[in-house]
């Protein structure tokens, strides 16, 4: 990442470098790009991906299972 620096220039007004300061952090892009990184997720793991796959093939056998039996819609929703 870029370090932003501003020198004070003589009799400066502290508000002036504040605001100074405040615009070169702005154009450099520091805060847009830490601000992406902030939230960010991490990729699932294989393993992951695999163990919700899995639980949503259950999930899908058991709701055929129920409909078959000719369970009610309700039922059905209420389990989920």
């Amino acid at each position: 990442m870029i370090n932003v620096q501003v020198q004070r220039n003589g009799t400066e007004n502290t508000t002036n470098i504040i605001r100074r300061f405040t615009k070169k952090v702005q154009e450099s892009g520091v805060l847009n790009k830490v601000r992406s990184i902030r939230y960010a997720e991490r990729a699932p793991s294989p393993y992951v991906k695999k163990k919700n796959t899995l639980k949503k093939i259950r999930h899908q056998e058991e709701i055929a299972h129920l409909v078959k039996l000719g369970k009610s819609l309700e039922v059905i929703k209420r389990r989920k």
